[in-house]
């Protein structure tokens, strides 16, 4: 009997909450995906300006019965990826120290999985370039942070890093370097 560790492959769906495609936040969830394909594990990208998204309207309908949400939008074709995962990152970059609007709007619409518990032991990672760069994520840190717990999600890292023009995170080696190896220590 040998003892190695058991690894197991991971489905890893990538959220990209900015409105640039190949912009710094698409390049380091990128990054951290090529580290994990590395080990073998899969993945899928999910852009979210693509989808419609509509604003949870506090019906409460996801709170009864099936737990699903009654808003007939793009989140419908979302909910059973998110199921599937065993890990969701969540690239946003920062605005006015948050999250995206898109990337806001689905966090809210993740409710029906209060209730269901349909995410409970998944793992989360937070990737989110800004202009200040880290010393200012503070407040999304926290947010998330308390989004994942309220989830029954587990933190399991973050980049966060200094990059304002579409592009400009290429130049920075230290920082794709460490989004490669996040994804390659999965």
């Amino acid at each position: 009997m040998s003892n190695s560790p058991i690894w197991r492959k991971m489905k890893i769906i990538a959220l990209v909450g900015s409105p640039r495609k190949v912009g710094n936040t698409d390049l380091l969830v990128g990054q951290l995906l090529k580290g994990a394909h590395s080990k073998g594990h899969s993945s899928e990208k999910i852009y979210l300006y693509d989808h419609e998204i509509l604003p949870c309207l506090d019906c409460r309908k996801c709170k009864k019965g099936y737990f699903t949400c009654a808003l007939q939008d793009g989140m419908q074709m979302l909910y059973p990826r998110l199921e599937e995962a065993d890990l969701i990152v969540f690239g946003t970059p920062i605005y006015w120290y948050g999250p995206t609007a898109k990337m806001k709007l689905f966090i809210d619409r993740l409710r029906p999985f209060i209730d269901s518990r349909k995410l409970n032991g998944k793992k989360g990672i937070v990737i989110a370039p800004s202009e200040e760069g880290e010393s200012c994520c503070g407040p999304m840190m926290e947010m998330f942070l308390m989004s994942l717990s309220y989830l029954g999600m587990a933190f399991a890292g973050n980049i966060l890093a200094k990059a304002y023009e579409k592009g400009e995170i290429r130049d920075n080696e230290d920082v794709m370097i460490n989004a490669y190896q996040l994804g390659k220590s999965l």
